[in-house]
């Protein structure tokens, strides 16, 4: 069964998960989660298209809401985008690119990430493009064009964040260049949470110049995966390979 969460923007920028997305075979099952009722204290509403926060709902096709969030196979730029989640054989499904891509539009307040998991050498691992680079100005850009599949970088607590106290910062190892933030519905589950006062870092799995290449097992591990040119959105310039203990 693969299972997906979707997480709703509170205007002042909080994050909350209310809802859970399931492919069982054949069928989708999309239920509310908790967060869907601690959420309507911050404004959340039922959707339209799932109207009853208690019910179980089941389609044998990917719901709109989800498969709205995918570029239609027409467009002319959808190899494009394919290759921007750079996704491993088994996973160019919908739930796969899903889960890669977030799902983010313009047009609502939802973004849909999966379960971090536990990888065949028991480490947590998560893949995800890093939030935020387009505010991080010119430096930023320019480091983000250095990096290379498989470059080191550094995540580190921002607990002085006045908008999220468990924000988590990416960072470039040689220069400490600030690149953006780890997505906000992970940070609570990163494992360097234990270890708050301390930057950790270490290399990715999977770099695009070679998918046969070993994991790293000797450190808490978060490195870059692959990076863009700029003439890709930046919101997927950088894809990150976060693998620690659990």
């Amino acid at each position: 069964m693969k299972t997906l969460y979707l997480a709703w923007r509170q205007p002042d920028q909080r994050w909350w998960p209310v809802g859970r997305l399931s492919q069982d075979g054949a069928e989708y099952v999309f239920t509310y989660t908790k967060g869907a009722m601690s959420a309507a204290e911050g404004g959340f509403r039922p959707l339209l298209s799932f109207p009853d926060l208690d019910e179980v709902y089941v389609s044998k096709q990917l719901f709109p809401l989800f498969g709205n969030r995918l570029p239609p196979k027409s467009r002319p730029d959808y190899q494009d985008f394919v290759e921007w989640l750079d996704l491993r054989p088994g996973e160019m499904d919908a739930m796969g690119m899903l889960a890669r891509s977030g799902g983010r539009r313009e047009t609502d307040m939802f973004e849909v990430f999966p379960v971090p998991e536990r990888s065949p050498a028991d480490r947590y691992e998560s893949t995800f493009f890093v939030h935020g680079l387009r505010h991080r100005g010119g430096e930023a850009e320019e480091e983000a064009r250095r990096l290379a599949p498989g470059d080191p970088l550094v995540l580190k607590p921002e607990p002085e964040n006045p908008h999220d106290p468990l924000a988590l910062r990416v960072l470039t190892t040689l220069r400490g260049t600030h690149l953006g933030f780890v997505p906000r519905y992970l940070c609570e589950d990163v494992p360097c949470r234990q270890g708050a006062s301390r930057a950790f870092s270490a290399g990715s799995t999977w770099p695009e110049r070679d998918r046969n290449a070993p994991v790293r097992t000797d450190s808490d591990d978060a490195g870059s995966k692959r990076t863009l040119p700029p003439a890709q959105p930046h919101e997927r310039r950088i894809l990150v390979c976060l693998v620690a203990p659990p």
